[in-house]
């Protein structure tokens, strides 16, 4: 009977659900702000594009404060969007857009496996497309890989799937 190899994946991507859930969330808080009332502020969601629209500079780090409280409520992490830069919109009013990220880079990928490797964990690292396989022929090993994994400070938010 052959060993089999056990691994896992590591990934970095946003909960679109939780992210649907934060902005209607960020919605209702906006027509709810006496502040903001009568003003032209509005978060427009397209299929995968979000952007935030205010009358003035002032307005739009208001509705971001708020956007960005219930994004970080609903769990998403802040390494995980980015701010557009603010730019001129239809009459006087200034947009800007979320951008979310998803995916590890390959060079932040590179780094990451070197460090994995630099361990001296019994596994091997691969990059495959977005994602990061790990694998090794203990369970174990994986284990202390995930522990070395969520101990590092990284630049990006990781999960881990597909433990097998």
């Amino acid at each position: 009977m052959a060993t089999a190899d056990f691994s896992f994946d590591i990934v970095s991507r946003v909960d679109q659900m939780e992210v649907k859930n934060a902005l209607n969330q960020a919605e209702k808080d906006l027509s709810n702000r006496y502040d903001l009332k009568g003003s032209k502020c509005e978060i427009v969601t397209d299929k995968e594009e979000t952007t935030l629209v205010a009358d003035d500079e002032f307005k739009m780090e208001q509705l971001q404060d708020i956007v960005f409280s219930k994004l970080l409520k609903r769990g998403i992490d802040a390494r995980q969007f980015a701010w557009g830069t603010a730019e001129p919109g239809a009459g006087i009013s200034i947009r800007s857009k979320i951008e979310f990220k998803s995916g590890i880079p390959q060079e932040k990928a590179k780094p990451l496996i070197k460090k994995i490797k630099d361990a001296g964990l019994k596994v091997q690292a691969q990059i495959q497309g977005e994602e990061i396989r790990v694998s090794s022929k203990s369970k174990d090993d994986l284990q202390k890989a995930i522990q070395f994994i969520k101990g590092l400070d990284l630049d990006f938010p990781v999960d881990f799937v597909n433990f097998r």
